[in-house]
């Protein structure tokens, strides 16, 4: 990849949206619509083997009876009127609708008493314009059911739904609760991949600064940096909110998904020290690039001056043999001429190998 020629936007940190005078609880989508239909896939399986999967748009589908789990994947969140029916259905606070419709909210974790809730940020990189996107994700986990809601068509659980449908994993024997985990585990790998993307361009970016440093240089190493930012702000909640997720005494968390928890908490934090890592990373990026830059000019200068200190005496000499004086010493002289240029020659040398031996040159 060519960073050196890729057209960077201005990048500004996303304000939040407000919605003044408006009651708690009321339900607005924030965000913008990035599908046309809004619509459920509903996968069912159980400890048996059964999986059962249906794609259903604008309708929500019963659930079969028995000992299944039900997984509820809402993708598009502009229909207002389907997410206030699946909260109706699922006794779900309106405070906490309000949030899955809020695409700006901060990563959390609440207890109720039909589930628990948690919002995280699904975090990708784009190498060309070297801008992280965000999608939100909120999962809520009640029993024997979990409801995830995206804002994109963009599948973000495939590995998910493969481990369900090959019976590989612990996910068709346990309960909804370690489905939840898993898609917030599976958000949290994610970060991984994004950190070896962000690594590597910043290998590239360090390779340019060193060779070729320039105006360009700068303004990557200034957006990567306001990238960290939106990714630390991003990234930092997700502790608190997995923290809280993995001591909760919801009745709705088995014992046997807390290690599982306590595991994807400790992920969280190596993903923060990472991200801490590579803004120091930036911040050095950033003083090389101003010492190469101070580098080169000083050897600009530094060769500028020897120029200047070759030619001092040897003007000096033109000068004092340019006057229009008549009896100048040999003036008239037949070699004069020859003799002058000899001596400006054996200065001039004489001046570069003293700079040579001092390793100024």
């Amino acid at each position: 990849m060519n960073l050196r020629k890729a057209k960077l936007p201005v990048v500004r940190l996303p304000k939040r949206p407000r919605k003044t005078g408006l009651p708690p609880g009321t339900l607005i989508f924030t965000g913008r619509k990035k599908v046309e239909e809004t619509y459920v896939t509903l996968v069912q399986f159980n400890a048996e083997g059964q999986i059962f999967e249906q794609h259903v748009k604008e309708t929500l589908p019963t659930p079969e009876e028995g000992a299944f789990v039900s997984w509820y994947d809402i993708r598009g969140l502009h229909n207002v009127e389907l997410i206030q029916a699946i909260g109706d259905r699922f006794d779900i606070h309106p405070l906490v609708l309000e949030d899955v419709l809020d695409t700006q909210q901060r990563p959390k974790f609440e207890e109720h008493e039909a589930g628990v809730f948690l919002t995280v940020q699904s975090l990708s990189f784009d190498r060309e314009k070297l801008e992280i996107k965000t999608e939100q994700v909120a999962i809520y986990a009640g029993k024997g059911f979990v409801l995830s809601f995206q804002e994109d068509e963009d599948d973000l659980f495939p590995a998910i739904r493969e481990r369900i449908h090959s019976g590989r994993g612990k996910i068709k024997k346990r309960g909804s609760d370690y489905l939840a985990y898993a898609l917030t585990d599976n958000i949290v790998d994610h970060y991984y991949l994004l950190l070896d993307q962000l690594e590597e361009v910043l290998d590239d970016l360090e390779e340019e600064v060193l060779s070729r440093p320039g105006r360009h240089s700068k303004e990557k190493i200034h957006n990567l940096k306001i990238q960290s930012i939106m990714l630390r702000k991003m990234v930092s909640p997700l502790r608190e909110a997995v923290g809280r997720f993995s001591k909760t005494d919801s009745p709705f968390i088995e014992e046997s998904t807390r290690i599982f928890l306590r595991d994807l908490y400790d992920h969280t934090i190596q993903v923060l020290d990472t991200i801490d890592t590579y803004r120091d990373v930036m911040s050095g990026l950033y003083d090389l690039y101003l010492s190469e830059i101070s580098f080169r000019m000083n050897n600009v200068i530094q060769l500028l001056t020897i120029m200047s200190t070759i030619f001092i005496p040897l003007t000096f000499l033109a000068g004092i043999y340019g006057m229009n004086f008549d009896n100048m010493p040999e003036l008239h002289w037949e070699y004069s001429y020859f003799v002058l240029w000899g001596i400006m020659v054996l200065i001039a040398l004489g001046l570069i190998l003293l700079f040579k031996r001092k390793r100024w040159l």
